[in-house]
C-alpha cells in the first residue's frame, strides 16, 4: 500500500496497543505494521464497536532488500550491524536511506521492521506476535544484560560496552515497553543482572520504573545517562564512550519509592543538615526537649481555663523575639485585636487587653511595643487570621498554607484543633480529627515550617477532673488517637485550680507526654502566673513539694 494514499500515519493501534504503528487510508480503514492487523473501520475498532480484522503474516520480497553496510547516519559499524542481521539500502550516491531490523521467533525470521532514514517513519512486514526483543536470539545467559528503547540504541550500546555484554531493545517504543518485556521474561531468567538503559525523557523514565518492577528485588538496575545525553547513540554519535561505561557501571539498583539501602546512605548521615533548635523560654522543657524545631508538629493540651492561651502568647511573642523568623497565627476563637493585645501585653509587661491598663500607657510607648514586635527592621514578620468564626476547612487550611508559602512563615500556631473539627461538618468527631491531623501532618513534612496545635482533653471519669490538676495521659486527648500518634511532641498543662492554696492555683505543671526527637517524658517545668503583669514565669521547683518525684534538676 503506498503511504502517500494514507488520510493519517502514525496513529495508536487499539489492538496492539502500539503508539503510533497504525496508517489510516482515506476510506477509514486502516492496517497496523506492529501487529499486522488490519481494521475495515478505523474508528470503530478505537471504540471497540467493531473488531473484524484480517492478518497479513507473508512477508514481502523487501526481507531480503539491502545490504550488510555500516549504518554511517549512526555510526554504527559494519560489524556490529551484522551481528544484529540489521542490512541497509542506499541511495545512487551511496549514503543510507533505509534501515531493515530483523526480529525471530527463535531462530525463524518473523517480521523486519524497515526505518526511513529522512523521514523517521517505518512499517513493519510481518508480525510481532510471539518474536523477541530485538537482538534476543543472539544471547543465552550471562551475567549482564541491557535493554535499550530503540534498535540502533540497542546496538550503539553494544558498541560502546566493547561488543562484551548482551544487549537487546523493545519492540514498542516505552509505552509498548512493560508488554515486550513480559513476553521475554524467560529470556531475563538467563541473565544475573538487567540492566535498563531508556532514553533520557519522561516517558523513558517513567518506563524504566515499570519495567524493572518486573523483576526480583536487586536483579534491575536502571542506568541514568549523564545530563544531556538522550540515549546510547546520541552518546555513540559524540564519541563518550568512556562517560556511557562509566554511567552503566554506576546503574543503581531499583527500589520501590521509600525504600532506601541504608549502607548506600553513609555520606548523608555525616553531611546531614543539622536541626536548628529555637529555646523554649522554660529551661525545664529544654532540658527534655532541646527546644523548638522547623518542620515538627507540636500539640500544646490541657484542661478548659488551665492556661492554653497563656502559654500559647509566651511561644508566640518568644518565636518574635527570639528569632529572626516569620510567624503566623491562626486563633480561630478569637479576634485579631485580641490577639494582638495578648502578644503586646507580654512585650509590655502588662495586660493592655484591659482598657484600664492600656490606658495607663501613652501612644508612643504603646508604638513602641508595636515597633519592637513587628516594624523594628521595617519588614512584615507577623501574620494574624482576620475572620474570626471562620468555617470552612478547606479556606482555613488555603489560608495556613499561604502563612507557610506566601507570607514565608516559619513558625505557626493553630488555636485551637476543635474549632477546626467544627468546620468539618463530618458529624464524626474521631473521623474529622483524623482527617485534620492527616493535612497537618502532611503540610508540615511539604513545608518544613513548625507549627504549635492546640487541643482539648476530653473529660475524665471518676472524682477528680482536670480543673483539679489530675495528671494527664495521651488518653485523655479529645476525639482520636491520631492526635498523639501525628504529633512530634506532646505538652499537657496541669493545674490544681480548686486548691486552697494561691500559689498551687496559679502553678501549671508542664507534663511531656511525648517527644519524637529525644523520647524524654515526665514533668518538665512548672510555671506560675502573674496576676498583675499577665505573665507565665518559671519557678524553682524546689519551692513547691511534690509528688511526681522530679528529677534532681528540680
Amino acid at each position: 500500500m503506498d503511504d502517500k494514499t494514507w488520510d493519517k500515519v502514525h496513529q495508536p493501534c487499539p489492538l496492539c496497543n502500539s503508539s503510533d504503528a497504525v496508517g489510516v487510508n482515506t476510506d477509514g480503514s486502516a492496517k497496523c505494521f506492529s501487529c499486522g492487523e488490519f481494521m475495515p473501520d478505523y474508528d470503530k475498532a478505537c471504540k471497540g464497536e467493531s473488531m473484524t480484522t484480517t492478518t497479513t503474516t507473508k512477508l514481502p520480497d523487501i526481507v531480503d532488500e539491502g545490504s550488510f553496510n555500516a549504518l554511517s547516519d549512526r555510526r554504527i559499524s559494519q560489524a556490529t550491524a551484522k551481528k544484529y542481521g540489521v542490512k541497509v539500502a542506499l541511495d545512487l550516491q551511496g549514503n543510507v536511506v533505509k534501515h531493515f531490523y530483523p526480529y525471530y521467533n527463535g531462530y525463524e525470521l518473523s517480521a523486519t521492521k524497515c526505518r526511513n532514514v529522512r523521514n523517521k517513519d517505518f512499517f513493519v512486514s510481518g508480525t510481532y506476535n510471539d518474536t523477541g526483543l530485538f537482538g534476543q536470539q543472539l544471547f543465552k545467559g550471562g551475567k549482564y544484560v541491557t535493554i535499550t528503547e530503540g534498535e540502533c540504541d540497542a546496538m550503539a550500546a553494544y558498541e560502546l560496552l566493547g561488543s562484551k555484554w548482551a544487549v537487546v531493545s523493545i519492540k514498542r517504543g516505552a509505552q509498548g515497553a512493560v508488554k515486550d518485556v513480559k513476553e521475554s521474561l524467560e529470556f531475563f531468567d538467563e541473565f544475573e543482572n538487567v540492566i535498563i538503559a531508556f532514553d533520557n525523557d519522561k516517558a523513558g523514565k517513567e518506563a524504566s520504573i515499570k519495567v524493572a518492577r518486573l523483576f526480583k528485588p536487586s536483579k534491575a538496575k536502571i542506568l541514568n545517562l549523564p545530563n544531556g545525553w538522550k540515549d546510547p547513540n546520541d552518546m555513540l554519535r559524540s564519541n563518550k564512550h568512556k562517560e556511557f561505561v562509566e554511567a552503566w557501571w554506576a546503574a543503581k539498583v531499583y527500589t520501590p519509592s521509600g525504600v532506601i539501602n541504608i549502607s548506600e546512605q553513609r555520606d548523608k548521615f555525616h553531611n546531614r543538615e543539622k536541626k536548628h533548635s529555637v529555646p523554649f523560654p522554660y529551661q525545664g522543657l529544654n532540658d527534655k526537649l532541646y527546644g523548638l524545631r522547623q518542620g515538627e508538629l507540636l500539640t500544646l493540651t490541657g484542661g478548659t481555663g488551665l492556661g492554653k492561651s497563656s502559654v500559647t502568647r509566651e511561644l508566640e511573642h518568644w518565636l518574635i523575639k527570639e528569632t529572626n523568623d516569620n510567624v503566623g497565627i491562626i486563633a480561630l476563637e478569637e479576634d485579631w485585636r485580641r490577639t494582638i493585645d495578648g502578644i503586646l501585653s507580654i512585650e509590655a509587661n502588662a495586660r493592655l487587653y484591659i482598657d484600664q491598663v492600656r490606658e495607663r500607657f501613652s501612644k508612643e510607648e504603646l508604638d513602641k511595643f508595636f515597633d519592637v514586635l513587628y516594624d523594628g527592621d521595617n519588614k512584615n514578620r507577623v501574620w494574624v487570621h482576620s475572620h474570626f468564626g471562620t468555617n470552612d476547612i478547606d479556606d482555613i487550611f488555603t489560608k495556613l498554607r499561604f502563612m507557610i508559602i506566601g507570607c514565608d512563615c516559619k513558625w505557626v500556631v493553630v488555636d485551637h484543633l476543635h474549632m477546626l473539627v467544627s468546620a468539618v461538618h463530618e458529624g464524626d468527631e474521631r473521623r474529622a480529627i483524623d482527617t485534620i491531623m492527616t493535612r497537618l501532618r502532611s503540610l508540615v513534612e511539604e513545608t518544613g515550617a513548625g507549627i504549635i496545635l492546640v487541643s482539648h482533653l476530653r473529660r475524665v471519669d471518676g472524682n477528680k477532673g482536670h480543673e483539679n490538676g489530675i495528671e494527664v495521659s495521651l488518653s485523655h486527648l479529645r476525639g482520636s488517637n491520631s492526635i498523639g500518634q501525628l504529633s512530634d511532641c506532646v505538652i499537657a498543662l496541669e493545674r490544681n485550680q480548686q486548691s486552697d492554696d494561691p500559689d498551687e492555683a496559679r502553678t501549671t505543671k508542664m507534663r511531656i507526654l511525648k517527644s519524637r526527637y529525644t523520647g524524654d517524658v515526665g514533668l518538665a517545668c512548672r510555671v506560675i502566673y502573674d496576676g498583675e503583669t499577665g505573665r507565665l514565669s518559671e519557678v524553682d521547683n524546689s519551692d513547691f513539694e511534690d509528688n511526681d518525684n522530679l528529677d534532681e534538676k528540680f
